[in-house]
């Protein structure tokens, strides 16, 4: 069998397209994805809006927010369909009787209700917010929860690389400066390196984590599969886009898990290290398309919140719907 580096971008996508679930009427509510995005502080609430919106418009049946109260009465009236628990304190918000680790205790009874977590946007690095969220991780990897980092929740692989090194069903997303940070904490010189040996070595340093080094093109290794994402994209670099891959990347890891446990028909074919980066390549791609579509639209004017109705159009273009059973009649 062939290796994914390899493979033609149509080849590998359509083995994204083999992990995606049917639409199988035998699915109860909340089979294909429970996914929550842990964020939003006082100054951000857009970022996790953007991110739990790109995992249900990819099709997660169920998409959470966890933020502060501040953030989550904003955040509600964005949609009424996100599921918004204003459970994460900032440090001078919290109330008599609170602590870090009552707080971390209610975020954590959560993870029993989910498949993913997205870790990152609208954090900020508030020292309350950033070990609440150091917890979550350390409980998330003993229950086997799936998480997907990015933004001020990769500070923590940079300052803590324990909480993330050797999980291999995590996703680190950083941008440019953020993967300098990352690799300068492992020691990886990147100046001397090209951009594919860097990803890849990083990848290795922290165990075989899957990485994304976004950029002019994505740069995607967890040390068993290097990628690289080169799909057109927008050409307006407005802030808030990565949310998006955030997103799509917590549906992709439901979906993978949805794989993983068989519950539909398939020939199972398809490892775990091969999944993880078939999950990244897809949210690469399915991100890059959403951004051509709304420049496309929009030009220059073209916000993070213009990616967001262009999900499901890029999903169905990059990877492509799966006929129903009543089509097959």
């Amino acid at each position: 069998m062939a290796a994914l580096g390899s493979m033609t971008r149509k080849e590998i996508l359509g083995k994204v397209y083999k992990m995606v679930p049917p639409m199988l009427e035998k699915f109860h509510k909340g089979q294909l994805g429970r996914v929550a995005v842990i964020g939003g502080s006082e100054d951000y609430t857009g970022a996790p809006y953007f991110s739990a919106m790109a995992s249900a418009k990819l099709g997660c049946d169920m998409s959470h927010v966890i933020c502060e109260p501040g953030a989550g009465q904003v955040i509600k009236t964005y949609s009424p369909n996100l599921m918004v628990h204003p459970y994460m304190r900032q440090q001078k918000n919290l109330a008599q009787g609170e602590s870090i680790d009552s707080v971390a205790e209610n975020v954590i009874a959560m993870l029993d209700r989910l498949h993913v977590i997205v870790i990152g946007p609208g954090l900020g690095r508030d020292p309350a917010m950033q070990e609440v969220c150091a917890r979550v991780i350390q409980e998330a990897k003993k229950k086997g929860v799936s998480f997907v980092l990015d933004a001020d929740g990769l500070y923590l692989a940079q300052t803590r690389p324990e909480l993330v090194k050797g999980y291999k069903d995590c996703i680190l997303t950083p941008n440019i400066v953020e993967f300098g940070r990352l690799a300068k904490a492992q020691n990886i010189d990147t100046s001397k390196e090209d951009e594919t040996k860097a990803c890849e070595k990083l990848a290795i340093a922290l165990g075989g984590v899957t990485i994304i080094q976004k950029g002019k093109v994505d740069y995607i290794s967890n040390g068993s599969h290097t990628l690289i994402s080169g799909g057109e994209g927008g050409l307006k670099r407005s802030g808030g886009q990565g949310d998006t891959l955030t997103g799509s990347l917590a549906t992709l890891l439901a979906y993978r898990q949805a794989y993983v446990e068989k519950l539909w028909d398939h020939d199972g074919d398809m490892q775990p290290d091969e999944l993880l980066a078939l999950v990244a390549y897809g949210g690469s791609a399915v991100t890059r398309e959403c951004s051509r579509l709304a420049f496309k639209k929009l030009g220059r004017s073209m916000q993070a919140a213009d990616l967001t109705e262009h999900v499901h159009t890029a999903f169905l273009d990059i990877v492509g719907e799966k006929p129903t059973e009543e089509s097959k009649l």
